[in-house]
């Protein structure tokens, strides 16, 4: 079976980007987690399937697998890459579009200047749509890992997040803690566990243990993730610059209900195809 497809990154967090609406795809998980794998296929975080809609309001859907062949909800980073591939592609000419994921619907534009903008809806913070069993939707609260109790905010962007400051991200535990807490039985979907450090009001460093592909380079949902739990424990103002060791990302903000925005870079790496 010979597959088509564009690899890309967004603040390097990187894809494999497939176009199901010219070609018929329907992979299995071991072919996904085989495109995945950085030895034997093609490399890399997530895998991204562009499709037709399901929901009339929509111009396409959008199907995210993470490296390990699951099918996760939401992912911010793939979404600018999503945008400006269909653009790119020619499946569309819209410079703004409305894009159906599992997770509900979001609206990226392409700006300008090449970055793009990703409208990723209002967060979540119900400890039953996390989901995050036993929380109480505060802006923090206790988790116990490995003995530790660590204050993490629970929320989702459409995906679940546990999100934790520390005063030194360069030096922490993400190897340790992020396996631990992505699989902690208070997150009966797993959860993607973030380490921020805030560097003043409107600047953070942040890195992700994501779920299903462990420490990616960038991680956007993690990225609005960080943004809002920190604004919520009164420690940000938005907008703000998210440090990500691949690249700057831009998150904004305004409160409970308002949808988040998030900015940041796409690159289209190269294009080729796959015998799977």
């Amino acid at each position: 079976m010979i597959v088509k497809f564009t690899k890309m990154h967004g603040a390097g967090n990187d894809f494999v980007v497939l176009d199901g609406v010219r070609q018929k795809i329907e992979l299995p998980p071991e072919q996904l987690r085989l495109l995945a794998d950085r030895h034997f296929g093609v490399g890399c975080d997530q895998i991204l399937l562009v499709e037709k809609p399901q929901r009339a309001e929509a111009d396409f859907r959008y199907r995210i697998f993470n490296a390990d062949g699951n099918e996760v909800e939401q992912c911010g980073n793939g979404a600018r890459c999503f945008a400006r591939f269909v653009y790119d592609q020619e499946l569309t000419h819209k410079r703004e579009i409305v894009v159906e994921t599992k997770g509900g619907l979001i609206s990226p534009r392409l700006e300008d200047d090449g970055r793009v903008t990703v409208n990723m809806g209002a967060p979540v913070f119900d400890p039953a749509l996390v989901p995050f069993d036993g929380g109480s939707g505060a802006a923090s609260e206790p988790l116990e890992v490995a003995g530790e109790v660590l204050e993490i905010s629970a929320l989702s962007m459409g995906n679940p997040h546990a999100v934790q400051v520390v005063e030194d991200v360069e030096h922490a535990p993400v190897d340790k803690l992020g396996p631990l807490i992505e699989r902690h039985p208070r997150f009966p979907k797993r959860v993607n566990a973030g380490l921020m450090q805030v560097m003043d009001r409107q600047r953070i460093r942040l890195r992700v243990y994501e779920r299903g592909s462990g420490e990616t380079l960038s991680c956007g949902s993690g990225a609005c993730a960080a943004v809002v739990a920190g604004i919520r424990r009164g420690l940000l103002d938005s907008p703000v610059s998210v440090v990500t060791r691949g690249g700057l990302l831009t998150v904004a903000w305004n409160g409970v209900g308002a949808p988040v925005l998030m900015t940041g870079p796409v690159i289209t790496v190269f294009e080729g195809e796959i015998n799977l």
